[in-house]
């Protein structure tokens, strides 16, 4: 892992931001912790981030808030911090474009395990490519644009991504017209064994169906195939 690499903490627990910060630290990263939204938002125009911790409750704006208006405007990674057995914030955590989530109580160790696989999945599909390597993915009118990282609606109109949302569109338009298991899209997306009682690909497939307009009762570009996965049924032109 790059020195360089920048994490933001985002908690108002002062004991927790002094602990992961120094394990953080002492393993190569660079730290800059925070207590609220608007201490966050200062930070953010101070340096550049490469990834966020965000905790869900916060003093001020929560965490699926801040989440909210960050994916608005940036597709910097976000790990959200959860209250153990919340199911549901997770999931709307998810909804609202963070790219993973750790439930309380953890270990350091194992927040540094997730912070390193979202920084290698992020280095791997650059936010901003060449103009020589950029290149167009065509599906059922619409087109993928990889420089941008954003969709292109078949009447023109520019929709905006989440990390997690691009890396699931991409890993379904490298793979059309077969079934990708949980399992895969898990691995495929997150670098991780996917958990038996994680639901988080059905919601990224749900709230990606939002963006292409794919009705979720009779859904036509992202199928589901009940007991083996989803499947992306159109023909692609473009290399993914």
């Amino acid at each position: 892992m790059e020195t360089s690499d920048h994490i933001l903490i985002v908690d108002d627990d002062a004991e927790i931001r002094r602990l992961l910060s120094a394990y953080l630290q002492k393993n190569g990263l660079r730290v800059t912790a925070v207590g609220d939204g608007k201490a966050m938002e200062r930070a953010l125009l101070a340096s550049g981030v490469d990834l966020i911790v965000l905790d869900l409750m916060l003093p001020g704006d929560d965490g699926l808030t801040l989440c909210r208006n960050l994916r608005a405007k940036s597709d910097i990674p976000i790990l959200m911090l959860t209250a153990r057995g919340e199911e549901t914030d997770r999931i709307v955590g998810l909804e609202m474009g963070a790219d993973d989530y750790l439930p309380k109580p953890f270990s350091a160790r194992e927040l540094l395990a997730r912070i390193k696989v979202i920084l290698r999945r992020a280095r791997s599909l650059p936010r901003n490519l060449q103009p020589e390597e950029a290149r167009q993915v065509r599906f059922a009118g619409w087109t993928l644009d990889t420089a941008h990282r954003h969709l292109v609606s078949p009447a023109g109109v520019v929709v905006a991504l989440s990390g997690a949302e691009y890396r699931l569109l991409r890993v379904f338009l490298s793979h059309p017209n077969r079934v990708l298991n949980r399992d895969q899209l898990v691995d495929l997306t997150q670098g991780r064994e996917a958990d038996p009682l994680d639901r988080s690909i059905d919601v990224q497939v749900s709230r990606l169906r939002q963006r292409l307009g794919d009705d979720p009762r009779d859904p036509a570009l992202i199928k589901t195939v009940r007991g083996a996965g989803y499947v992306l049924s159109a023909p692609v032109e473009g290399t993914a």
